[in-house]
């Protein structure tokens, strides 16, 4: 008898599911634009977002910029905790960070972002609100989440790359996030951010860091 209640009981359930499963699918929202360049939450970096993809729908973020540059052996910080063995030596400024986030139901971008500190992968979900703020959320798992608000940055500070994405005095796009033109050959760098290209150089103090 008491399977047969609750059978009875699920029963309105699970038409409301179908129902919802047999609807038309929502399709995604189209967010605000947050390209821009952000300083973190933190103050350890500045991040440049930019629309990347083969039609520009998706968006992808560098760091252009790093409080601490150098390790505690004066030499540029590398990304040695990248579980790519080919990525390891390749300097921390200027790498990708932000892979192709695509837009979602919720008019936000969602997919992933690299995390260089412990060489990590985390979903994420980035929007903005307000002028001048970037909501980051990351998630390592569904239900253990943390929300950052990035501030927008227009200045050039000395260090900071200003040049296009994979060109001169700009940052990488990883390889598997290339895009590609019709021939199969790599696009040509993104436009250069309006200013001046600020010379790369470490802060006059930094504070050791680990390699």
């Amino acid at each position: 008898m008491m399977f047969r209640t609750l059978g009875r009981r699920a029963a309105p359930v699970a038409l409301l599911a179908l129902a919802a499963l047999s609807g038309p699918a929502r399709a995604a929202a189209t967010p605000t634009d947050p390209t821009g360049t952000y300083l973190t939450e933190d103050g350890r970096a500045r991040v440049r977002l930019e629309k990347c993809g083969a039609v520009n729908d998706k968006l992808c973020g560098y760091v252009v910029w790093l409080k601490v540059p150098l390790n505690d052996k004066g030499e540029p910080r590398t990304d040695f905790k990248n579980p790519d063995p080919k990525k390891q030596a390749r300097p921390s400024l200027g790498h990708q960070l932000i892979m192709g986030l695509k837009p979602n139901e919720d008019a936000h971008y969602e997919g992933q972002i690299y995390n260089s500190e412990d060489g990590k992968f985390y979903k994420v979900t980035i929007w903005t609100d307000a002028p001048g703020e970037l909501t980051v959320k990351g998630c390592l798992i569904a239900f253990l989440c943390k929300s950052q608000t990035w501030t927008k940055v227009n200045d050039l500070i000395a260090g900071q790359l200003a040049g296009p994405t994979n060109g001169a005095n700009g940052p990488r796009t990883d390889p598997e996030y290339m895009p590609k033109t019709a021939g199969g050959a790599t696009k040509p760098g993104t436009k250069a951010p309006a200013g001046k290209a600020a010379p790369a150089q470490a802060p006059a103090a930094a504070a050791p860091a680990d390699d």
